[in-house]
């Protein structure tokens, strides 16, 4: 039965992982609470056909990947180094124009798919499992690192809401840019990327703030709540807008 509400999660997740599922009749306006074991039953038993993943930060951290705002090990905490007037400026379109250093800095250090780099975790894993399975609908993820797709996520039930490292263009024309010469400037040369228009910096494709979101998200999200019959929540303590509207 499409899930017609807002979704309610588990209360009891404990490890920032929440579930929630459309009733499973229509004369009960209750929706049911589940435990993980009746979730993996539904999933066995083809009970849950449309599953929405939402994904953020901590399903990548056990991949060596930290999150943002965890005291002391945090990104945010971890930026000091670059003498940033605010750890978020790294992320900021703004500031990323008039100095492009620290974040090319960060992405040599973080660019998914290096040797040696980040793997999936079981929760990626788990993702590429649901699409292997016919029932993944959608993965919304607020997460750069590519971890969904190196897990198997084919690109049409992915919506990277916060972008990827899958293209580049310039951030002051907005020109499109090769995303390999992008990744050969900022991963081996340790150079800023330029435009080859107007030489402004170049970057991958991750939205910053003071950018839109992909359109891809806005058309899809309202027609994926609509229809699934599962939400599972990974990783994320839904903070920040738009995302934690779902």
């Amino acid at each position: 039965i499409p899930n017609r509400r807002r979704p309610q999660f588990l209360a009891n997740s404990g490890g920032g992982s929440y579930a929630s599922s459309s009733p499973v009749s229509s004369g009960d306006s209750t929706p049911p609470v589940h435990s993980l074991e009746s979730i993996a039953s539904g999933l066995s038993s083809g009970s849950f056909r449309d599953v929405l993943v939402v994904v953020g930060a901590g399903a990548s951290v056990s991949a060596g990947i930290p999150d943002f705002r965890t005291p002391g090990t945090g990104l945010y905490d971890r930026l000091s180094h670059y003498n940033l007037p605010r750890p978020e400026d790294i992320f900021d379109i703004h500031y990323y124009r008039g100095n492009p250093r620290p974040f090319v800095e960060f992405c040599g250090e973080t660019w998914p798919g290096r040797d040696g780099g980040p793997a999936p975790t079981p929760s990626h894993r788990f993702m590429g499992l649901l699409g292997d399975a016919g029932v993944l609908r959608r993965v919304y993820t607020q997460n750069i690192d590519g971890l969904e797709s190196l897990a198997g996520v084919g690109p049409d039930a992915l919506v990277e809401c916060h972008g990827g490292f899958g293209s580049a263009s310039c951030a002051t024309c907005q020109e499109d840019a090769d995303v390999g010469a992008c990744r050969e400037a900022m991963v081996v040369r340790k150079e800023v990327p330029t435009c080859a228009q107007c030489g402004g910096p170049v970057k991958p494709g991750i939205v910053f703030f003071g950018e839109k979101l992909p359109a891809r998200f806005g058309k899809l999200v309202k027609a994926d709540v609509h229809a699934c019959d599962l939400l599972i929540v990974i990783g994320t303590s839904l903070a920040v807008d738009p995302v934690a509207s779902i």
